[in-house]
């Protein structure tokens, strides 16, 4: 069963084989493309969904715009008078689609609802104790789902907390409090990563004590699969050097969080801050 997107702003004929100004904003041999219907086959968060789109002269060019939708593509087959894409749901709630020409013009736009039933959670297990991290899809989609995407590998299991810093009483205005992991096995070797992620800062959630982040290089879209967990208010986090993405936070287990940030912590295989003694990931499983 396919599902019709609420329509938003529709658009007259006009106004599809015109731009600004009353002028063609392509070709005079190039027929212009029209909308007449967009559905989708499901909307599941996390899904693979197929959206069809329908019209006239849709082979002259048109792009779909999905907030909701990771990797949106088009998939063979596609005609002038029907194109079907494929992505996979990672937005949740009301998310816009929008359809333009060549010229940058919107075709059709709308909204999707993509339900959530509850917020995803993930029960991470420790040598030191047991945490579950609940996740916000809803700021922060592309975090959450590359999160997801690891702990569905199993690809955290014997990995270590790597960094482990504490405010320094020298310094406190510009050190921070964090349990960083998801990079290094026990040797300290670095694992392999799926490739980096956009940065999803600025998405209103904050970096206080236990909220779970991405961590990343310099450059600012170069998260891969490490994540901190903030042992204090790490508000200056938030736009330092571009700002870290929240994406989640403990629920249960900051005293597990607090025994890991005061463990004794040194320099090894060129790392600083790195725990004495190892605390290993032995489990992260989603358990809703």
């Amino acid at each position: 069963m396919k599902y019709p997107i609420l329509l938003v702003a529709s658009f007259s004929i006009l106004s599809l084989i015109t731009a600004c100004g009353g002028k063609s904003s392509t070709p005079a041999n190039k027929a212009k493309a029209i909308i007449s219907d967009v559905s989708v086959d499901q909307l599941i968060y996390r899904k693979t969904s197929l959206i069809t789109v329908k019209g006239q002269n849709l082979d002259s060019g048109i792009t779909l715009s999905h907030r909701g939708c990771l990797l949106t593509t088009e998939q063979p087959g596609s005609s002038s008078i029907q194109k079907v894409y494929s992505c996979k749901m990672v937005g949740v709630g009301a998310v816009p689609v929008v359809i333009r020409d060549t010229a940058g013009n919107s075709l059709y736009s709308a909204v999707a609802t993509i339900p959530l039933a509850v917020q995803p959670q993930v029960t991470m297990t420790t040598s030191m104790g047991t945490m579950v991290l609940e996740l916000n899809p809803t700021k922060a989609p592309i975090s959450v789902d590359n999160f997801l995407n690891y702990v569905e590998a199993g690809f955290y299991v014997n990995k270590i907390f790597h960094r482990v810093t504490r405010v320094s009483t020298v310094d406190p205005i510009s050190t921070i409090a964090v349990i960083q992991a998801g990079g290094y096995t026990a040797d300290l070797v670095p694992a392999a990563t799926q490739a980096a992620i956009p940065l999803e800062a600025y998405n209103s959630l904050s970096n206080v004590r236990g909220s779970l982040a991405m961590a990343r290089l310099a450059a600012a879209d170069s998260a891969t699969s490490q994540f901190f967990i903030n042992s204090i208010d790490n508000i200056g986090l938030d736009a330092s050097g571009g700002g870290y993405a929240v994406f989640g936070k403990v629920i249960t287990g900051l005293d597990v969080m607090d025994k890991i940030q005061a463990v004794a912590t040194g320099a090894r295989g060129g790392l600083t801050d790195v725990p004495t003694v190892d605390i290993l990931i032995t489990g992260a499983l989603q358990t809703k």
